[in-house]
């Protein structure tokens, strides 16, 4: 199929595209499109008109400013995965981008696109949610920020107003040697996750100082594990306890779909988040 005419706007600005978007009926951002435009094509999504992101300026880079990783929305996924800042000082994101989608995807998709389209089995949403990221937005009435916690509203959709576009992403960093654990069950690599766990662990002695876990694909947004988290701090980390954190996993209010029951996708949450606790904890210097 093809998509419903539409009219394209290519802004040079950001204040032109605010402008654009305050004004126009109907509009979509296009940033990567390796998600809005095969839902165009089949109509699933129907717009009047289609503002191009691609050529705005300064909405694109990557940089650590005071322990903090600042990303700019339209910044492509190949270049988050192949960034030494990335690796350096967030290793969870370059850890989860491999399993996003296929080399093809990962070159022209964009962090704001995966954030804004908000599909709970999309990877890079949890990874914000496991680090507590912000967001900036901007309008024509001016800038506002935004914890990506707050972001969703239900299932792919979003607390943004039609006329805001998402300018960047600030991750808040956890400190040199942390432990950082991503595992995933899809039915082939590429797909979208049925489950993804995600998670991070300061250590010190071996004893949990901070912890956080999050899942993707099992709900209509990134699952916080908050009780799981409060459970592991300030405990010596070992296979008992990992299981233990985990079992909160297994007790979500888990979707059902197509693809898997929500009983099948509890199983996934509790398994994948012993398995990247594991893998936070090796990383972190403990043998579990």
């Amino acid at each position: 199929m093809k998509p419903a005419p539409f009219d394209y706007h290519a802004p040079r600005s950001l204040a032109e595209a605010t402008a654009l978007l305050a004004r126009l009926a109907n509009a979509k951002l296009l940033a990567g499109g390796q998600s809005l435009v095969p839902m165009m094509n089949f109509r699933y999504v129907i717009v009047d008109h289609l503002v191009d992101l691609g050529g705005v300026a300064g909405l694109a880079g990557i940089a650590v400013v005071g322990g903090v990783l600042r990303i700019g929305a339209v910044t492509r996924q190949r270049d988050l995965e192949f960034s030494p800042e990335v690796a350096q000082h967030c290793p969870l994101l370059r850890e989860a981008l491999q399993y996003v989608g296929h080399r093809q995807t990962r070159n022209r998709g964009t962090i704001g696109g995966s954030l804004v389209h908000a599909d709970p089995a999309a990877e890079l949403p949890a990874v914000c949610a496991a680090h507590d990221a912000v967001i900036t937005i901007a309008s024509k009435r001016g800038t506002r920020r935004l914890a990506v916690r707050e972001l969703p509203a239900g299932f792919m959709a979003t607390s943004l107003t039609a006329d805001e576009i998402v300018t960047a992403v600030e991750i808040p960093l956890w400190p040199a040697g942390h432990g950082y654990g991503f595992q995933e069950f899809a039915r082939r690599h590429g797909d979208f996750a049925i489950v993804g766990a995600a998670a991070l662990l300061d250590l010190a002695g071996g004893v949990v100082r901070r912890a956080s876990l999050t899942l993707c694909g099992a709900a209509a947004a990134p699952v916080r594990l908050s009780a799981a988290e409060r459970a592991l701090a300030g405990h010596r980390l070992d296979a008992t306890l990992v299981r233990s954190a985990a079992a909160a996993a297994g007790a979500i209010e888990a979707i059902s779909d197509v693809h898997a029951s929500g009983e099948y996708r509890r199983h996934l949450a509790e398994v994948l988040t012993v398995r990247a606790l594991a893998q936070a904890a090796r990383r972190a210097g403990v043998s579990l």
